[in-house]
C-alpha cells in the first residue's frame, strides 16, 4: 500500500503534468519549434525567479550553457560531429536520470 501524497508532492507532480501537458500542446501547435519556445519561455521565467530570490549566478550559468550549445552547432556546421554527439549523449543522461517528466 502506498502512502497518500503530501501537499508538496501533489504540487511538484501538478507542475509535471502542467509542463507535460503544456509542452504537448505546443508541439501540436508549431512542432519542435514551439516545443523550443515554450522550453525558453519555462527557463526565462525560472531564471529570473532565481535572480529575485538572490541565486544571480543563474545568468552566467545560463550564459555558459548557451555558449556551449552555439560551439557544438558551430563545430557540427563545419564538419566536426564529435562535440554535438558528445552534448546531445550528456544531455540525454541527465535528463534521463534526473527530470521527473521522464
Amino acid at each position: 500500500m502506498t502512502r497518500p501524497l503530501t501537499s508538496i508532492e501533489r504540487s511538484v507532480q501538478g507542475r509535471n503534468d502542467w509542463l507535460k501537458e503544456e509542452e504537448r500542446r505546443s508541439i501540436e501547435s508549431r512542432g519542435e519549434v514551439g516545443r523550443m519556445e515554450f522550453w525558453l519561455r519555462v527557463t526565462r521565467s525560472r531564471i529570473n525567479k532565481d535572480v529575485k530570490a538572490g541565486r544571480g549566478d543563474v545568468i552566467p550559468g545560463f550564459t555558459s550553457v548557451c555558449r556551449l550549445f552555439k560551439l557544438a552547432m558551430d563545430k557540427r556546421a563545419a564538419g566536426d560531429q564529435r562535440l554535438w554527439d558528445h552534448l546531445m549523449q550528456y544531455a540525454d543522461q541527465v535528463l534521463s536520470q534526473h527530470d521527473p517528466r521522464h
